[in-house]
């Protein structure tokens, strides 16, 4: 499991920094546009916070991937993101509308290819808690 925490943390390293090009590639000024101030700021802080937790995550399983594979903690927390990532995967496969995705190359490519990223997820957090309960 530890080299799986590994692939993990470079994964969601780079993931939090690919939120940085969110604004340019969904042409969030054109699309924000229309909603109040309020609530446009709440979008772009709430996608600032997440990349920051994911981030942080992504740093929590490089560097102290003995400490979630081998503490009471460490396996509670993987509980934790299992459930999380869990119902992320969820969410892509019964909210987001297929429409979104279907009949168009490249959307399709990323819905499967997140599919698997959030079923690694799930699958690697999950065994790591259930293994060592």
């Amino acid at each position: 499991m530890i080299i799986h925490l590994k692939i993990i943390g470079g994964l969601f390293v780079l993931l939090a920094l690919m939120h940085a090009g969110f604004p340019k590639y969904f042409n969030w000024k054109e699309e924000l546009s229309s909603l109040s101030i309020l609530s446009r700021q709440m979008f772009k802080v709430h996608t600032f916070f997440i990349a920051l937790m994911v981030l942080f995550v992504g740093l929590l399983c490089i560097l102290k991937t003995e400490s979630l594979v081998e503490t009471e903690l460490g396996n509670f927390l993987c509980l934790g993101l299992a459930l999380y990532w869990g119902n992320r995967l969820f969410f892509q496969l019964f909210v987001y509308s297929k429409k979104l995705w279907k009949g168009k190359n490249f959307e399709t490519i990323i819905h499967f290819v997140f599919t698997g990223f959030w079923t690694y997820l799930t699958v690697v957090f999950g065994s790591i808690y259930f293994l060592n309960s």
